[in-house]
């Protein structure tokens, strides 16, 4: 097996851990649940919380959308860099994006947190894994194919599944 394969199952197996995940959450989130235990304070509770985990939730739908290798390709690309350069930008790029992310977890759902944090060390694993087997002198959009043909090769992209994961639990949250 070459390393594009494995790739290639990587990225899967993480699609199909993420589709898991949340085909469990939907069966938990059916069931009925008890009702608050103090109705009064409920409603003025929910009114301020609802509005700050809408808002978490849409900052990760970003966070995702910019972890994208499309999105991070075209903004962080400059003629002229080599292959580890534009990796090394890449990788800094999405890690510092998580970390001024980070406190959004408190306002979402332990899934959702999880499939953002599976997508960003996905996302990381694939660029290095790519990386590596270019030689360190190579032009940066060697890289940049290399990384793009990967994530086409493996069809369903685990981006589009954390950000279905991410857009379901907000519309949940508003019904």
């Amino acid at each position: 097996m070459n390393s594009q394969q494995l790739m290639f199952i990587a990225i899967t197996i993480g699609a199909v851990a993420l589709v898991y995940m949340t085909i469990k959450d939907l069966l938990k989130k059916n069931k009925p649940e008890t009702p608050a235990e103090d109705e009064k304070t409920a409603p003025s509770h929910n009114a301020v919380i609802l509005p700050l985990q809408l808002q978490a939730y849409e900052r990760l739908a970003l966070y995702v959308d910019r972890i994208t290798p499309q999105s991070l390709i075209s903004r962080l690309y400059q003629p002229g860099l080599t292959s580890v350069d534009m990796q090394i930008s890449m990788v800094q790029s999405i890690k510092a994006e998580y970390e001024h992310n980070v406190t959004q977890q408190i306002y979402v759902s332990a899934m959702t947190w999880e499939a953002v944090k599976t997508l960003k060390e996905q996302t990381i694993s694939v660029i290095n894994q790519v990386a590596v087997q270019l030689p360190a002198d190579a032009p940066a959009m060697d890289l940049n194919k290399n990384i793009l043909e990967v994530f086409i090769q493996a069809g369903e992209s685990p981006a589009e599944l954390t950000a279905q994961i991410i857009n379901s639990e907000a519309k949940r949250l508003m019904k």
